[in-house]
């Protein structure tokens, strides 16, 4: 029976033919959600991976998106490693504490959070929390979860506790709630600007992100002249860091594993209809009332 749109697989020295995977009578499940759903990436990056001819079903590769396999009954590998077939899906949070890299492993040896967390079959972090920035990090082995969490589409909102150097200004805080260039050809789509509390020199900032772009508040920051002293992450959707200790980590409850998958909020008006400020009033931006003097420079006595 010939599969619907002439779906073919390909392999060294075979000729196109007929992909027995994509047939009607096929296991139900989608090659690429089956690849989601044992951790090895995101259902969107697992379609890349397939269209790339980096995915084998069989030792054939499977380059449809139509696709269907059964990781029990085939034998489906990625850049010729097999995946594993996951059978208990984890959700961890991990306090990650600075100095450790939120990635699965690094080429130069750095720490990783992932020696933080216990070992599992293709578990990996939630999105990043750099280096130095502290706080709440989700672990997953279920990729189209992560992707609720990660991809813009879904408004999964995340939640900051920011220590800054100063006092900052109405105007800087303003500038902060709207949108925002960050980098070149880089604008953030605004986010929750509040005071906590101030403390001597500091001012400490609640920052609610809609999105999740590289050191955003980092970025942020910079882009209105604030220096950041600390970065915690407290809350992301509806997983709150509570009282984990630094260091430590926990499963996930059911009731928070679904507070991801619901319906985002409407984002807030301010982020989307601010004015573009005329010219005159764009060349400076209001700095903090106390700077953080630069490496060498003295303070005035």
């Amino acid at each position: 029976m010939r599969p619907p749109g002439g779906s073919t697989v390909t392999g060294p020295g075979n000729p196109p033919r007929r992909n027995p995977f994509a047939d009607e009578g096929a296991p139900p499940s989608r090659l690429q959600q089956v690849l989601a759903r044992a951790g090895v990436s995101s259902r969107r990056d697992a379609e890349a991976l397939i269209t790339a001819g980096r995915v084998q079903v069989d030792g054939v590769t499977v380059r449809e998106l139509g696709t269907r396999a059964d990781p029990v009954r085939h034998q489906i590998t990625v850049d010729g490693r097999p995946i594993s077939v996951t059978t208990v899906v984890r959700y961890f949070a991990l306090n990650k504490p600075r100095g450790y890299l939120s990635t699965v492993e690094d080429p130069f040896g750095r720490p990783t959070v992932m020696e933080l967390v216990p070992p599992a079959p293709g578990l990996f972090p939630v999105g990043r929390l750099d280096e130095e920035s502290e706080g709440l990090l989700l672990f997953t082995t279920d990729g189209e979860w992560a992707q609720r969490i990660t991809h813009p589409k879904f408004g999964c909102t995340k939640e900051y506790d920011v220590e800054v150097y100063g006092t900052p200004s109405r105007e800087t805080m303003e500038t902060l709630r709207a949108p925002l260039e960050i980098g070149p050809g880089d604008r953030s789509t605004g986010a929750e600007v509040d005071v906590i509390a101030t403390s001597g020199r500091n001012t400490r900032l609640r920052i609610i992100l809609h999105e999740g772009r590289n050191r955003q508040i980092r970025r942020m920051c910079e882009a209105v002249g604030l220096s950041v002293v600390s970065l915690v992450r407290v809350r992301v959707g509806g997983v709150r860091l509570g009282s984990l200790p630094v260091g430590q980590w926990r499963t996930l409850t059911s009731n928070e594993v679904e507070s991801v998958s619901t319906t985002p909020a409407p984002r807030r008006g301010k982020a989307t209809t601010t004015r573009r400020r005329p010219p005159s009033a764009t060349r400076s931006i209001a700095a903090p009332q106390d700077r953080r003097p630069a490496w060498g420079e003295r303070r005035p006595s």
